[in-house]
């Protein structure tokens, strides 16, 4: 679809950091959203909750958890004076936050069971932990005892940027997986890979979401009504990787099914790979080669019908 966009308005038109459109149009929410599109037309100007809530149809609490996103996230700074008034200005490149000291030697890889005292006096002691707790609640309501260890956890012990778990955390409400597990599982997985930035944790987000978007359209393709194996998955992985389009993928799976009658990832996988050794990357690569296999069959048929389909079969299968 082609927009045209209408150049007669542009002198009324305000800037929006690229990062917002490139990273956060799936990640943020619709409040959260209007709230910045707001603050971004005034920039310069001391604004108030009231004024914002007034403007845009945000709750005031909304506009308060809002404006904390967009400073966990660097795109907006600022704080808010005592009488409740907010002049934020726009960070023109992503701030590099210190990275928090990260407990080595002899720091546990479990979670600690703090006791509701502890995780005060912890609050009271690091305001970056105590930020933490804010926007998760405002994310997921009341935090219960083992998702605040959670976050003390992966802040103090994986040594995770404040910034980075909380699009940890904003990526797993919208795969709706908030359990602490599911969280920590991958939180694990990003500090082993030094994924601790702004922007690799930005990549990685997009990387998961492609790579579920992807592993929807072949489970539809497969009309499987439960989630991929972990052996499963790891095919589905592969071909992705390999570059095979869904559409060539669900071609196999059609084939699959009229050889087998029965999904089978491995009988799948061995014909794309074979379709990829003769070069054929389409659908429409395997049926010109299909077709032109029997077509030279049908000209050059010197046995019985029988054996010209029983040596079709083993061509269709080598595919």
């Amino acid at each position: 679809m082609d927009f045209l966009v209408n150049s007669g308005v542009w002198g009324a038109m305000f800037g929006v950091p690229h990062v917002v459109a490139d990273n956060f149009l799936k990640l943020a929410t619709s409040d959260q959203i209007k709230v910045l599109l707001y603050i971004l037309r005034y920039s310069g100007r001391t604004l108030t909750d009231e004024e914002i809530s007034r403007n845009t149809g945000v709750s005031i609490n909304s506009v308060a958890d809002s404006v904390l996103f967009w400073q966990q996230v660097n795109v907006l700074d600022g704080q808010k004076n005592p009488a409740t008034a907010v002049q934020i200005p726009i960070q023109t490149a992503e701030a590099q936050n210190p990275q928090p000291e990260v407990i080595k030697n002899n720091a546990p890889r479990q979670k600690q069971d703090y006791k509701p005292s502890e995780i005060s006096d912890i609050l009271k002691s690091s305001s970056d932990i105590s930020e933490l707790f804010k926007i998760a609640e405002s994310l997921l309501g009341n935090l219960n005892h083992t998702q605040q260890n959670s976050l003390i956890w992966m802040y103090n012990y994986l040594g995770l940027k404040k910034e980075v778990i909380l699009i940890l955390m904003q990526y797993c409400i919208n795969i709706d997986k908030t359990n602490s597990g599911y969280i920590e599982k991958i939180a694990c997985s990003w500090a082993e890979n030094d994924i601790n930035s702004l922007e690799s944790a930005q990549y990685e987000v997009q990387r998961l979401t492609q790579h579920n978007d992807f592993t929807s359209i072949i489970m539809k393709k497969f009309e499987m009504s439960r989630r991929p194996t972990t052996k499963q998955a790891e095919f589905i992985s592969q071909w992705q990787n390999e570059g095979f389009s869904t559409e060539l993928i669900g071609y196999a799976y059609e084939k699959t099914i009229e050889q087998i009658n029965k999904l089978s990832f491995d009988y799948i996988n061995k014909i794309l790979l074979t379709w990829k050794q003769n070069g054929y990357t389409t659908i429409k690569n395997v049926r010109d080669a299909e077709q032109n296999y029997k077509t030279n069959k049908k000209s050059a048929r010197s046995t019985s019908d029988n054996s010209d389909v029983d040596k079709y079969k083993v061509v269709i299968n080598k595919f």
